[in-house]
C-alpha cells in the first residue's frame, strides 16, 4: 500500500531538531512505526525492533552490549518491551551535543510515559499520534489548523470537494486505521475484531494487570454505547456488570490505551455553575462503529445513533489537528446546570472559538443562541459557527459561520 503522509510529520521534525529523543506514542497499529521507517528512509539510521525477541532480550539483560549492536543515531520500536534502556539513552544523550539521537515508538501506557518522563527528563520529546484524519486520508495533510473567519474557511474549502454525506459516513464508519484502507465491510469487521483481541486484550492483561477480560470487553463496549454523552461511571459499570471503581480504573486504562478521549469541561472562574463531568469520545470512529454493531455506513448514516457518531467524528477530527499544530489549542465543551451547552470551546491565546455540531445541512440560526454564555468570561469572543453539512462556508453572523464538516 502507497504510503499515507501523516500531519505529525512536521511537528516530529521540529522537535528532532532541539531534542536528543523524540518519542511516538499512540494506540496500537496508527502507523508510528511506518511513518517514522518512512522518515528515516536515506539516511544512516539503525533500525531494530524490540518485538524481536533476541533483540528484546538483550535490551533488558545487557543495555551496553546494546548500544554497541545498535548505535545512534537509532529507531528503536516498541520501546516499552525495555524500559531498562532508558537510562542507558540518558548516558548517551548526556555525552554528546548532538540532537535527534534517538527515535522511539511506543504504545500508549502511563506506565512507559512515566518512566521516559522520570529517566529522560530535559532531554526527551513524546508526541501522540492518532489513526489517519480524514485530511491525511484525502492527501491534504499539509493543511494545519483553522482559521474560523469566512475568508480563511472559503479558502480551505478550495482545497476540498463539494461536502457530501455519503462521504462523510463512509470516513466515520472506516475509520482512520491504515491497515483498514482499501478492506471490504466484512475484511475490516474482521480486522477489528482481531485487532481486539490481539492488541487490546492482550495489553488489557499483559501491561495494566486485568484478569476479568470478559468484563473488560463489556466496559469497552459500554464506552461504545455511551460515546458523545456525559461520562457516567455508574451506566457503565452497570452494563460491564462491574463495580463503579473498576469502571473508573478501565476507563483510565482506555484512555491511557489511546483508545478513548475525554473533553473536559469549560471552567472559568467568573462563570458559576458549570458542571464538571467530561465528555467520552473515541479516538477512531472505525473501531466505534465496530463496537456498536453497525454494519455499514447506510445503517450508520440513518440510524438512531448518527448524531453522536457525526459529533465524535467532528471531535476526533479536531483532537488530531490540535495535538500536531504549531500552537496550543485547549479543546474543551461549555455546559451548565441548567443545561445550557457548547459542543466545542476552542481556546488559543486568551480568545475562544465557540462552535456547534450539527448533522443537517442548514441547521437553524439559533444553534448558537448559547455563544453569548461565554460573554461573561474575562476572555475575549472570537469567530466560531456551526459544523455541520453545508456544502460550503456561509455567513451565520458577523462572528459566525456554517463551517462545511470535510474541511476541518
Amino acid at each position: 500500500m502507497e504510503y499515507i503522509k501523516r500531519e505529525l510529520e512536521r511537528k516530529f521534525m521540529a522537535m528532532n531538531e532541539v531534542f536528543k529523543a523524540v518519542m511516538v506514542t499512540g494506540a496500537r497499529q496508527v502507523g508510528k512505526s511506518t511513518m517514522l521507517k518512512e522518515m528515516a528512509a536515506g539516511e544512516s539510521r539503525t533500525y531494530v525492533n524490540l518485538d524481536n525477541a533476541r533483540d528484546r532480550e538483550l535490551a533488558k539483560s545487557d543495555p551496553g552490549l546494546f548500544f554497541q549492536m545498535y548505535k545512534p543515531p537509532v529507531l528503536i520500536d516498541e520501546v516499552q518491551k525495555a524500559p531498562e534502556l532508558f537510562e542507558h539513552i540518558k548516558m548517551i544523550c548526556d555525552d554528546s551535543d548532538e540532537a535527534g539521537l534517538f527515535w522511539l515508538t511506543g504504545s500508549e501506557s502511563k506506565k512507559l510515559l512515566r518512566e521516559a518522563r522520570d529517566s529522560l527528563a530535559g532531554r526527551i520529546c513524546i508526541l501522540k499520534m492518532f489513526s489517519l484524519s480524514q485530511r491525511e486520508k484525502a492527501g491534504k495533510s499539509e493543511l494545519g489548523e483553522m482559521e474560523f473567519t469566512f475568508d480563511a474557511l472559503s479558502e480551505r474549502a478550495k482545497n476540498f470537494p463539494p461536502n457530501n454525506i455519503q462521504d462523510v459516513y463512509a470516513h466515520i464508519w472506516e475509520g482512520g486505521m491504515p491497515g483498514t484502507i482499501g478492506m471490504t465491510d466484512e475484511q475490516r469487521m474482521e480486522y477489528y475484531e482481531s485487532y481486539i483481541e490481539t492488541y487490546l486484550m492482550r495489553d488489557a492483561v499483559d501491561d495494566n494487570g486485568i484478569s476479568n477480560t470478559e468484563g473488560f470487553r463489556k466496559v469497552l463496549r459500554a464506552c461504545a454505547a455511551f460515546a458523545g454523552n456525559l461520562l457516567n461511571y455508574s451506566d457503565i459499570a452497570l452494563a460491564g456488570n462491574v463495580s463503579v471503581p473498576v469502571a473508573k480504573d478501565w476507563v483510565k486504562v482506555l484512555q491511557s490505551m489511546g483508545i478513548i478521549y475525554l473533553m473536559e469541561p469549560y471552567s472559568n472562574n467568573e462563570l458559576k455553575r458549570l458542571i464538571k463531568t467530561p465528555k467520552l469520545y473515541f479516538c477512531d470512529t472505525g473501531l466505534l462503529a465496530y463496537l456498536s454493531m453497525w454494519t455499514g455506513k447506510e445503517t450508520l448514516m440513518n440510524g438512531a445513533a448518527s448524531g453522536h457518531f457525526f459529533e465524535n467524528y467532528v471531535v476526533s477530527e479536531f483532537l488530531r489537528m490540535y495535538s500536531y499544530a504549531k500552537s496550543k489549542m485547549n479543546m474543551t465543551f461549555y455546559r451548565d446546570t441548567n443545561q445550557k451547552e457548547i459542543d466545542i470551546v476552542l481556546e488559543e491565546n486568551g480568545i475562544l472559538h465557540p462552535l456547534e455540531i450539527k448533522k443537517g445541512s442548514n441547521p437553524e440560526k439559533n444553534s448558537i443562541r448559547s455563544f453569548h454564555l461565554l460573554e461573561k468570561s474575562s476572555l475575549q469572543i472570537g469567530e466560531g459557527g456551526v459544523i455541520c453539512m453545508t456544502e460550503k462556508p456561509f455567513p451565520l453572523d458577523a462572528n459566525n459561520n456554517y463551517i462545511p464538516c470535510n474541511i476541518i
